[in-house]
């Protein structure tokens, strides 16, 4: 059997009194997009963490394509798009580009083909020579991105990548993904935007920190005999409700 590119076996975190992640456990093939869906403050983005290495588990462990992070190497080889960018503003969006292609290990005429790629896909061909810091919110969100793509990795972790993005351009980063996913990347994504839900391969539904579902969009839908995602996460919700209540 072919090694996930992640697997979480019963992750758990709290800060302080504060539950964050209980008992978590996931993993993710090489050509699937899997979702993490869920309200902010969910635990989505402590879970990414966790995957990178980047947040110490109270216990269970996370592998990343193989080895057992927190592992510096391996971090080398993901396309990590955080929600916060970490973008240096006084230089191009070119020279970001640059620059962070050659600490994934990207140079010369591949790296000039890769640039012009990626900003193709997140629609900044024209601002390439632009300053960051004269960049919008979205637009600064689409250079992320881009960096995430720079090195084209064999696993991608996309933390809300589609916030403050125009519906348009949207649907093309979606089409982007499908065709990654067809070359056998590895995509695990975090959304609270239920249509992007749909998009995916598998889901995991999270709430205060609890997997509520995990699965295809289809199985879902029949599992909670509901039409839509959003429709899922509501009754998964009630349900968990209902079950603190009883106890």
């Amino acid at each position: 059997m072919t090694q996930p590119m992640i697997d979480v076996r019963d992750v758990a975190k709290r800060f302080g009194d504060n539950v964050v992640l209980k008992q978590i456990s996931l993993d993710l093939p090489a050509g699937r997009v899997m979702g993490l869906i869920g309200p902010s403050g969910a635990g989505k983005t402590t879970l990414v963490k966790a995957i990178l290495g980047m947040e110490k588990v109270d216990s269970g462990t996370t592998t990343v394509l193989g080895t057992e992070m927190p592992n510096r190497q391996i971090m080398q080889k993901i396309g990590y798009m955080a929600q916060s960018d970490a973008l240096y503003e006084t230089l191009t969006a070119r020279e970001n580009l640059r620059f962070f292609g050659e600490l994934m290990g990207v140079a010369g005429p591949a790296l000039t083909s890769s640039i012009t790629h990626v900003a193709q896909v997140v629609n900044l061909t024209e601002m390439l020579d632009r300053r960051v810091s004269a960049y919008s919110g979205g637009m600064k969100r689409r250079l992320s991105l881009a960096i995430a793509l720079i090195a084209d990795p064999d696993l991608l972790i996309l933390d809300e990548p589609t916030v403050g993005i125009d519906p348009e351009l949207r649907q093309q980063i979606w089409a982007e993904l499908r065709t990654l996913k067809q070359h056998g990347k590895a995509i695990l994504v975090t959304t609270h935007v239920m249509d992007e839900a749909e998009r995916c391969d598998e889901l995991m539904l999270i709430r205060e920190g609890i997997a509520l579902a995990q699965g295809t969009p289809a199985d879902l839908k029949r599992e909670y005999t509901v039409e839509t995602i959003e429709q899922v996460f509501l009754k998964a919700g009630r349900l968990q409700d209902e079950n603190h209540s009883d106890r």
